[in-house]
């Protein structure tokens, strides 16, 4: 596993109670801290320790609907910094008030999965598709500060805000705030997107050039709009996944449909489907819709082998930011490995992971959709986006592509979809330990006490057989560098339950390596 991304370190986060490492639980309320601040803290550069803190992440999530605010819907930070956080992803962002995503009640993350609910998440990306918190890596995508939805004056549908893409980079940012926004259509009418038509002429595109992708893959892409029962909601975008139906999005995207809202997938063709929730996983920010009446002509994306991604490869983004559909952007792979966290807001529902980085343009309403390789080969899902930081009225910080984009691993996201498909809930590694989210320590840091009075390490657990003991400060696993509490809980994440893993930690001032076999935990809470 690429390293080349790690080892930065995190500015500190104000302490919090430590998080279980194991999956995402129920978040537990989280008593504000009057002093803690109220704007996601800029995630740290994966490079060194000790380097600088990168631009605040957002989550690339639903775009706002235009008519829902001005400007769209007001981005609200999340807390910066618990003091712990679950295993994996960005060094965790100072904290606010209230963390954001993956943040444990204690302030402690459970390694490989959060039991905690309240804990700041590392880095802070804002989600491109939706609006949310990011909080975990470069302060930005992944975990920049969460938008809530603003309800429209006239149709109900607040401006939603999610941290996946642009909360991806914040998130995504070590120490970064937690936040991501979810760009919503525009249907005040003061806009109109022509999209292109077949001519019916014979032109033809060659498959290995942007139009020839664009072309094949454009027909299985779809523009995803989630409502709840409130009337709020905002507009992501998915892929075919299989000929029955099944459409792979982001979590974020679908989470106001999911208690009996509505939820519908147009394609390029302006055909539309009303559709239902198959399964959805917070932790990784991944979801699976099924089309109502699906089509027997689908045609499935291929799937890629993000392991074999290589920093320089091109990529192409396929998405409907801010509510335009079917637009194709280009970039390239800018670095591997990128630790992400994402918050809603709400100091509960944290999302971790090891991202690919691209400059393609993304933005609010690009969440859910995928990012392609030269060939058309779907490489991962687009989900959070850095954000310039925080700024303007209310301290809000504005959601756009600034060359800084973050996507889960096709890899990672086609395991935790097909769990969704055959069983409807996600299956999370985990080695049964809780870390602290404070990066002070230089790693990722098991707490002394455990999330809501159990015990920091699982007895019985993959952690305790492996000898390992709160105040242990892990490092490594395997060859990544871990520098935080979230980033372990995103590595974890990469891997699959019963997995063999190398720890290594510190512990008096003595380095020890361990090897274990990861443990699971089914659903989110």
């Amino acid at each position: 596993m690429s390293t080349e991304n790690e080892g930065t370190a995190v500015p500190p986060a104000p302490s919090a109670p430590p998080v279980p490492v194991d999956a995402p639980a129920a978040s537990a309320p989280q008593a504000s801290d009057a002093g803690a601040p109220t704007t996601p803290i800029p995630p740290v550069p994966p490079t060194t320790p000790g380097g600088a803190q990168g631009p605040e992440l957002v989550h690339a999530g639903p775009a706002p609907s235009y008519a829902s605010a001005e400007g769209g819907a007001p981005q609200h930070p999340a807390p910066q910094g618990a003091g712990a956080a679950p295993e994996g992803g960005w060094p965790p962002p100072q904290v606010p008030g209230n963390p954001s995503y993956g943040g444990a009640a204690d302030g402690a993350g459970a390694a490989g999965g959060y039991d905690a609910p309240g804990g700041a998440g590392a880095g802070g990306y804002d989600h491109p598709g939706g609006a949310g918190a990011g909080g975990a890596g470069p302060t930005g995508v992944w975990g920049a500060g969460y938008q809530q939805p603003t309800p429209k004056p006239k149709s109900g549908r607040g401006g939603l805000v999610a941290a996946v893409l642009v909360a991806a980079l914040v998130a995504g940012g070590i120490g970064g705030g937690l936040g991501y926004t979810l760009a919503k259509d525009n249907d005040n009418g003061s806009s109109t997107t022509v999209s292109a038509s077949d001519s019916g002429g014979s032109v033809k595109r060659d498959a290995g050039t942007v139009a020839g992708v664009a072309q094949r893959a454009l027909p299985s892409t779809v523009t995803i709009e989630a409502e709840s029962t409130n009337g709020e909601g905002g507009t992501g975008t998915g892929f075919v996944f299989d000929k029955q139906g099944h459409i792979v999005t982001n979590n974020h995207v679908v989470a106001d449909a999911v208690d009996g809202g509505k939820l519908t997938a147009t394609f390029p063709n302006g055909k539309k489907y009303d559709a239902e929730v198959v399964g959805h996983a917070q932790g990784y920010d991944v979801a699976v819709i099924k089309l109502k009446n699906a089509p027997n002509d689908l045609k499935p994306l291929t799937l890629g082998n993000s392991d074999q991604v290589a920093v320089g490869d091109s990529t192409i983004a396929i998405g409907a930011p801010f509510g335009l559909s079917n637009t194709v952007t280009t970039g390239i792979i800018s670095a591997k490995n990128r630790p992400v966290a994402s918050s809603d807001g709400s100091g509960s529902n944290a999302s971790y992971m090891s991202a690919l980085q691209t400059d393609a343009s993304i933005n609010p309403g690009n969440s859910g959709g995928p990012l392609l390789d030269a060939q058309g080969n779907v490489i991962g899902i687009n989900s959070a986006i850095q954000s310039t930081g925080s700024g303007g009225l209310g301290g809000t910080s504005q959601s756009g592509s600034i060359g800084l984009g973050f996507a889960i691993p096709i890899n990672q996201a086609k395991y935790v979809a097909q769990q969704l498909i055959q069983t409807g809930k996600p299956v999370y590694a985990k080695i049964g330990a809780s870390v602290s989210l404070e990066d002070s320590s230089g790693g990722a840091k098991i707490t002394t006490e455990g999330a809501g009075g159990s015990a920091p390490v699982e007895a019985g657990g993959p952690a305790a057989k492996a000898g390992l003991k709160p105040g242990d400060v892990i490092t490594r696993l395997d060859d990544s560098v871990i520098d935080s509490g979230p980033t372990l809980i995103g590595e974890i994440w990469t891997h699959k339950p019963g997995d063999q893993v190398k720890i290594t930690y510190e512990r008096d001032g003595k380095t020890h390596t361990v090897s274990l076999t990861l443990g699971s935990r089914t659903g989110d809470s």
